[in-house]
């Protein structure tokens, strides 16, 4: 059956066809066509299910703000769910299918909820999945994951191309109809640089559908005549398909274009982000259609008076050959006269109010369509699509008074201004009782630094739904935002816009008044998750009164519409149960992003291997070509070990790790952490950060720091060195150096912002190179060509030098035990510092080593390491680390939190060394250590092993752990449990294997 008209479709094209699919079926269309009246054009009026009951759903709207049409298109790589079938274009070849139901959208067996909806009624999931605890995970949690969700989420990568984009402009318009295109030509006017954003694929909005002529033209032919004008300025941008989805502070918008969703394959993007900064900010959002709250209104076949005339008049179709108009308003007659127009019927309208009249009235009068004053719904016959409406009387209970048979219904419960992107920025609304609606309150809005606000609400976002009105409101906010920025321009002279006079709707919403509980069960207030009206009864008996409350208990408002037709409804709704006004029963919070972006836009490029790019140094090539085993370390690759021919990893590793103690050892530890603080007030921070007191430190000196957070507990540590009297680098680990820098960044601005600090992240600016061993001082002096110049630097010691001109920093700091050397070179000169190394040590016999084997040497040493000995409930205490927590300094971050009682017990798990019964035997990391209690069978967890290798240089394994009071139980056998379920047995010791007292670094 086709619904095609003759006539009509200012957005289409006639004589070109489209083929397109739905759930397998071919269907034909016209381009220019959405899905959905593409849908209706082929005579499917069904599209979708709900999400509780699965009860058949059809077309609401024609906008964003359709709740049901939800379908997935594409498949494979270009499969997407959860798409509206409203705001999809189409294109030739397009797939679509229904979701959410099973076998099939005709027989879905979800439907049986509805069968016993007495027993699932709202909240019945805080209630009903508790007991017996032991069936929640096998039984309750299985089933509701399986019924969770809409469409299925992809399985197939995602090849199409995302993009963000940055924008600066003076003033941002959002939406292009008659307000936001006026608002534009007369801001543009001014020279001020200007962006309007229109989230549709046309201009004009509802103007191009409703108004009859402007000025003796038609509206299309008025907004193509405004748009060369608007164009012919260089100082305005345009931009279609683009919708505003989250104001915030100081004018930041994000915007979200579909670029080539209607054009597959043609090379471009498919979506933008746009990242804007305005300095004022024009809201043309326009308004939406409510809909009406009666029995059976969920029925495919019930619309939105608005949507029947937008697929009349813009896309040429019908959506039913009989339409009964049932409103509480004016606006819907005009339903009425276009439906007459295209030569189609209209048995009735049935109007909620006890008398009506107006210009359109009269029209409608005149036309011979019945009127049914005063009158109310009783019920939908039809369950898959309209046969008939049942009307009764608007004051009584609900008695059958009259039947009209019918395959369309176009409601209309008034229209609420689109409010949301003013409340994103903290905008506030107030209750307009003569419109029933909530308008911005101007008293409260968001305001730029200065104090004015820099967000404007006019035409219908502000409450002035007359078209007129809306300019001449468009006009006006224009010039104030010209004038707020010092610009002037001349003020253009409104148009005369056909007029019609409407009375005031009443705020009558469901009918009838007097409706039964029978009744009520039927009333959708929330068509996608089939929220009723004895379901906000329901909330209200059992004290869910306030408006969040309510939302979170009946899922009122939650459904991907993010409550734009529901919500209103349900706020009158629970009004009237608790007898408090609506503008004291107040809203819900609107948050981003106003309609739904897809997760492509968010990433934007940051997909594949540039998700999260991979950050590697200047020796990385040479790395590669020589042997380098990879592992990841945070956002970097470094090298494990250093293979070569025939030898394994143990083999590698080992090797390394004999050759470093015994000869020299080059390491590439570019990837740590380096913090430059700097500032007269620079030592009084870091005292605050670190533990231990960094002011006293001399110039030329380096100090161990730990850093803990607020909570006592240890989070990084690294060697701190004092360049000059008012200049510190501070050293991290490889993975928190960017955490590191905005945690203190976020001290210093929020709670030190008086200390004259500034701070500088130079980890990829210098690259660290380490050199390690015995033979570590003769060499670095050959490569610096300046025999005896580190006789004078000791441990814990930093100087400068030149290296070819080149200025270097030289730390005499080690993490293997050996004497060494950490030297930081400027990054571009890193590669040929590090082979002049490698050629000048070769009769050192110098070969590199990698991370693997500087973490057996540091655990030689009993060194820890952030992220193996701490797990974020470790304090510097547990690691025999209180030498480093000063007793003196007044204050440091963790201070008082060490003093928990808590952070004092005897038997907190501390730092201890492990030698296994079997020295060839390595402990798994993370094996719990178990003991037995005296006179019991059962074993208890008293610690674990955080770090765990084969020790060449000792010639057997060792292992550090945490052990409840571990620095009592030195000598004691422990237990720990392997993954096969046996123990193997190990000696608690002291945690530094390797050269106790530092003889070797120390020399």
């Amino acid at each position: 059956m086709s619904a095609r008209l003759d006539k009509g479709g200012i957005l289409i094209d006639r004589k070109r066809a489209v083929e397109f699919s739905f759930d397998g079926k071919r269907m034909l269309a016209l381009q220019g066509d959405t899905l959905a009246s593409a849908l209706l054009a082929n005579g499917q009026t069904l599209v979708g299910r709900s999400f509780k009951y699965h009860r058949p759903r059809g077309l609401v709207a024609s906008g964003p703000e359709e709740p049901n049409g939800l379908v997935s298109t594409g498949e494979k790589n270009s499969f997407e769910p959860n798409q509206r079938a409203t705001t999809v274009e189409l294109f030739q070849g397009l797939k679509a299918t229904s979701q959410n139901c099973w076998p099939s959208l005709g027989f879905d067996i979800g439907s049986l909820n509805s069968l016993v909806a007495a027993l699932i009624p709202a909240g019945f999931y805080y209630k009903t999945f508790i007991h017996p605890r032991s069936a929640w995970k096998h039984l309750f949690e299985p089933i509701i994951r399986r019924a969770a969700g809409l469409g299925n989420p992809p399985r197939y990568p995602d090849l199409d191309r995302y993009e963000h984009f940055y924008c600066h402009t003076d003033v941002l318009v959002v939406g292009g109809g008659i307000t936001g295109l006026t608002a534009a030509y007369q801001v543009g006017l001014s020279g001020a640089k200007t962006l309007l954003v229109e989230q549709a694929p046309f201009f004009g909005g509802r103007f191009i559908t409703d108004v009859r002529d402007i000025s003796g033209k038609a509206p299309e032919t008025w907004v193509e005549e405004t748009l060369k004008v608007i164009e012919g300025l260089d100082n305005v941008r345009l931009k279609l398909r683009t919708v505003a989805s989250g104001i915030f502070d100081h004018g930041f918008v994000l915007a979200y274009e579909r670029i080539s969703d209607h054009t597959p394959g043609d090379g471009r993007p498919r979506h933008r982000l746009w990242k804007i900064r305005a300095k004022k900010i024009i809201l043309a959002s326009g308004a939406v259609e409510r809909p009406l709250v009666f029995a059976g209104n969920d029925v495919p076949g019930v619309m939105l008076a608005s949507a029947v005339r937008d697929y009349l008049k813009l896309y040429g179709v019908s959506p039913g050959d009989r339409t009964v108009i049932v409103t509480n308003n004016d606006n819907a007659y005009r339903t009425a006269i276009e439906l007459n127009a295209a030569g189609l019927s209209v048995p009735a309208i049935v109007d909620f109010r006890d008398q009506v009249s107006g210009d359109v009235v009269d029209r409608v009068r005149e036309l011979g369509i019945p009127l049914k004053i005063g009158k109310g719904v009783r019920g939908i016959n039809g369950r898959k699509a309209v046969r008939s409406i049942e009307i009764c009387s608007q004051t009584g209970e609900g008695t059958l008074e009259e039947s009209i048979e019918c395959d369309c219904i176009a409601m209309s419960g008034g229209w609420s201004p689109l409010v949301h992107l003013w409340s994103h920025c903290g905008g506030k609304l107030s209750w307009n009782e003569e419109k029933g609606i909530f308008v911005p309150d101007l008293m409260c809005a968001p305001s730029d630094d200065s104090g004015e606000s820099f967000i404007l609400p006019a035409g219908s976002a502000s409450g002035s739904f007359q078209n007129a009105g809306c300019q001449k409101d468009a006009i006006e906010t224009a010039l104030t935002t010209i004038k707020s920025l010092g610009l002037k321009a001349k003020k253009i002279k409104p148009e005369k816009i056909s007029y019609e006079y409407e009375e005031k709707l009443q705020s009558i919403i469901r009918g009838p008044n007097g409706s039964s509980n029978k009744l009520d069960d039927k009333m959708f207030v929330d068509f996608q998750n089939d929220v009723k009206v004895s379901d906000i009864k329901l909330a209200a008996l059992e004290g869910y009164e306030s408006v969040e409350h309510l939302k979170r208990y009946t899922t009122l408002g939650m459904a991907t519409d993010q409550g734009k037709l529901s919500n209103l409804n349900g706020l009158k709704i629970l009004s009237d149960l608790i007898g408090c006004p609506v503008g004291e029963v107040g809203t819900t919070t609107f948050r981003p992003p106003y309609t739904p972006i897809s997760l492509g836009s968010i990433a934007g490029e940051a997909k594949g291997h540039l998700f999260k790019a991979t950050r590697k140094t200047p020796i990385d090539t040479w790395n590669s070509e020589n042997g380098g085993h990879w592992e990841q370390v945070g956002d970097w690759r470094r090298v494990y070990t250093y293979l070569r021919k025939g030898e394994t990893i143990a083999e590698a590793i080992n090797r390394e790790v004999r050759n470093t103690r015994q000869r020299v050892g080059l390491l590439d530890a570019s990837t740590l952490g380096k913090i430059l603080v700097s500032g007269q007030d620079a030592g009084k921070f870091l005292d605050l950060i670190y533990t231990n007191n960094i002011s006293n430190l001399k110039v030329g000196k380096c100090r161990y720091g730990l850093m803990c957070n607020e909570n006592g507990f240890l989070f990084d540590d690294g060697v701190v060195a004092r360049l000059s009297e008012d200049t510190f680098i501070c050293h991290t680990t490889t993975g928190g150096a960017d955490r590191v820098y905005g945690w203190m960044e976020e001290w210093l601005q929020t709670e030190w912002w008086s200390l004259n600090v500034f701070m500088l992240n130079l980890t990829e600016q210098y690259s660290q190179i380490g050199i390690s061993g015995p033979a570590s001082k003769p060499l670095l002096e050959k490569v610096l060509d300046k025999e005896g110049s580190l006789n004078e630097l000791s441990f814990m010691g930093c100087m400068t030098e030149k290296y070819k001109n080149v200025e270097l920093n030289i730390f005499r700091i080690s993490f293997s035990g050996e004497l060494s050397y950490e030297v930081a070179v400027p990054t571009k000169h890193a590669l040929k510092f590090w082979l002049d190394c490698v050629e000048l040590g070769k009769k050192f016999g110098i070969q590199p080593y990698g991370t693997e084997a500087l973490h057996v040497m540091r655990a030689e040493k009993g060194f820890i390491m952030i992220g193996d000995e701490t797990d974020g409930t470790v304090i510097p205490q547990d690691l025999n680390l209180e030498w480093a927590v000063s007793k003196k300094k007044k204050d440091f971050l963790g201070k008082r939190a060490h003093r928990r009682k808590h952070m004092i017990m005897k038997n907190r798990k501390q730092l201890v060394g492990l030698l296994t019964h079997n020295p060839n035997f390595v402990l798994p990391d993370g094996s719990h250590a178990v003991e037995r209690s005296e006179g019991e069978e059962r074993k208890y967890t008293i610690g674990h092993v955080t770090s765990s290798y084969y020790s060449p240089t000792l010639g057997r394994s060792i292992a550090l752990g945490l052990i409840e009071g571990g620095a009592d139980r030195l000598g004691e056998t422990l237990d720990f449990s392997l993954a096969d379920g046996n123990f193997e047995k190990a000696e608690i010791v002291a945690p530094v294997f390797y050269d106790p007292k530092g003889a070797k670094q120390n020399v």
